[in-house]
C-alpha cells in the first residue's frame, strides 16, 4: 500500500503543467485526433499553464510580505495562522486515504457522465487533492477510510454539479466554450451567486456600471487595466508601509499580473480548442451528444482583468476584516493569492462589475475565516500528523482555501454530528 501512495504522490508532484498535457494528449487521441495534433494540443496548454503559475507566483511573491507588512503595522497577534494551499495539499496527500481518491474520482466522473448526471469531463487530476482533503478531514474525526471516502465522493459531486451549472457563465462572460470549472476552491463559493443577484436588485448599486470596459471608457487611460494594475498595487504597498522604490516595484509587478494572465489564458484556449472540437464531434458521432465541456483548472478564469482588479482591492480588505472581526482567529497570509480564485465565479455573475463584486467577496471572505477558525483545530491535528512544522509563534494552522470553503466546511460538521 505504501508503495501505491508513494507512487500516487510522486505522480503528482510533478504538478499540473506536466499531469494536464499528458492527460490532454490522451483525450485528444481517444478523440481521433492524429497524434501530432494532439501532442501538439497538449503541449501548448502545458506551456500556458507554466506561464499563468509564473504570473500566480509573482503575485503570491508581492502579495504575501505585503500582507505581512500590513498586519506588523496594525500591531495585531491572532494565533491561527493562514498556511496557504501548497500546505494543505501536502496535509491531504500525506493522509492514509490519499492513494484511494484518483481512481475512485476518475470512476465517480465516468459513472455521472454515462448515467448523465453530469455534462463535465473532469481532466484536471491536479486538483483531485480537493477532494483528498476532504477525505483526510473526515477521517482525522472519525478514523474511518470508508467515511472519508464517502465524504470525497460527495464533495465530488457536488463540485461536478456546480460545473455544470455554471458553464454557461464561463462560456458566455469568460468567452471559454466547451470548458467547466470544476476546482475545489472555486466551486464552493458558487452559492454565494445569489447573493450577487440580490446585490444587482438594490436600487442605486444595481445601475452602477464598474466592469473593466466602462471603467477604462469614463477614465481612458487611468481605466485600462494594466494602470488599474498599477495603482492597486502601489496602494497595497503603501498601506504595508514600503519605501517608495517597493511601492512603485509592486506597483509594476501587479500592472505585469493584469496585463499577462490573459496572453496566457488565450495560449491555453489555443491548444484546448482542437481538443474541445474533436470530443465534441466524438461524442456527437456516437450517442448524439455534443454538449460535454472539458473540467480544467479555475486559474484559466484568472485572465479576466476585473477578476484581478476584485482580488487586488479585496487584499487589503481581508487582512482589514481578520483584525477587526470578533471571534476570527485566523491571520490571513498563505491563500491571500487564491483570493482571485475564490471570487472568479462572483465576479462572473456580475457580469465583471468590480463593486458588486468587492461587496460580496468582503462578506464571503469574513464568513470564510470564521469557518477557518472553526476548523484550525482539527485541521492542525492532521497537519501535526503530517509532520508539518507549525509556524513559528502559532498556536494552530488552517487556510482560507480549504478551512474556509463553505462545502468542506458543511459536510465536515455533518459527519461530524455521527462522530
Amino acid at each position: 500500500m505504501q508503495s501505491f501512495v508513494d507512487f500516487i504522490q510522486g505522480f503528482l508532484a510533478l504538478g499540473a503543467t506536466v499531469i494536464l498535457p499528458v492527460a490532454i494528449f490522451l483525450l485528444g487521441l481517444f478523440f481521433g485526433q492524429k497524434p501530432g495534433k494532439a501532442f501538439r494540443s497538449g503541449l501548448t496548454i502545458g506551456v500556458a499553464f507554466v506561464g499563468i503559475f509564473l504570473v500566480i507566483d509573482l503575485l503570491t511573491t508581492n502579495l504575501g510580505p505585503a500582507a505581512q507588512g500590513m498586519v506588523d503595522r496594525l500591531g495585531v497577534e491572532l494565533n491561527v495562522i493562514d498556511v496557504g494551499w501548497p500546505a494543505t495539499s501536502s496535509i491531504a496527500w500525506a493522509s492514509v486515504v490519499a492513494a484511494f481518491i484518483i481512481p475512485l474520482g476518475l470512476v465517480v466522473n465516468v459513472v455521472m457522465l454515462l448515467t448523465k448526471t453530469t455534462r463535465v469531463m473532469n481532466v484536471d487530476i491536479w486538483n483531485y487533492w480537493h477532494y483528498t482533503f476532504m477525505a483526510a478531514v473526515i477521517y482525522a474525526i472519525s478514523g474511518s477510510i470508508i467515511q472519508g471516502l464517502i465524504a470525497a465522493v460527495l464533495f465530488q459531486i457536488v463540485c461536478l454539479k456546480i460545473a455544470d451549472w455554471t458553464t454557461p457563465m464561463v462560456r458566455d462572460f469568460y468567452e471559454m466554450p466547451g470548458v467547466s470549472v470544476a476546482t475545489g476552491s472555486t466551486i464552493s463559493y458558487a452559492p454565494f451567486i445569489f447573493l450577487v443577484k440580490g446585490i444587482q436588485r438594490i436600487p442605486g448599486l444595481k445601475n452602477l456600471k464598474a466592469d473593466a470596459d466602462s471603467i477604462q471608457k469614463r477614465f481612458g487611460v487611468f481605466g485600462d487595466s494594466m494602470v488599474i494594475g498599477l495603482i492597486l498595487g502601489a496602494a497595497i504597498g503603501a498601506l504595508a508601509g514600503y519605501d517608495f522604490g517597493k511601492i512603485i516595484n509592486i506597483g509594476m509587478s501587479m500592472a505585469a499580473v493584469m496585463i499577462l494572465m490573459p496572453r496566457m489564458v488565450k495560449i491555453l484556449m489555443e491548444g484546448l480548442m482542437p481538443v474541445s472540437e474533436s470530443a465534441r464531434n466524438w461524442l456527437n458521432k456516437k450517442f448524439g451528444d455534443s454538449d460535454i465541456t472539458i473540467g480544467l483548472d479555475a486559474a484559466v478564469l484568472l485572465g479576466h482583468p476585473s477578476v484581478i482588479a476584485t482580488a487586488l482591492i479585496l487584499t487589503p480588505i481581508t487582512v482589514l476584516i481578520a483584525v477587526i472581526l470578533p471571534g476570527n482567529n485566523v491571520l490571513p497570509f498563505g491563500d491571500l493569492a487564491t483570493i482571485p480564485f475564490v471570487i472568479a465565479f462572483i465576479v462572473g455573475a456580475a457580469r465583471g462589475n468590480i463593486i458588486h463584486s468587492v461587496i460580496v467577496g468582503t462578506i464571503m471572505i469574513a464568513l470564510s475565516l470564521y469557518m477557518a477558525t472553526d476548523i484550525a483545530p482539527v485541521f492542525s491535528q492532521m497537519a501535526t500528523e503530517a509532520s508539518i512544522k507549525l509556524p513559528e509563534g502559532s498556536a494552530m494552522v488552517s487556510s482560507i482555501d480549504q478551512g474556509g470553503n463553505l462545502i468542506n466546511w458543511v459536510i465536515w460538521r455533518v459527519f461530524d454530528l455521527f462522530n
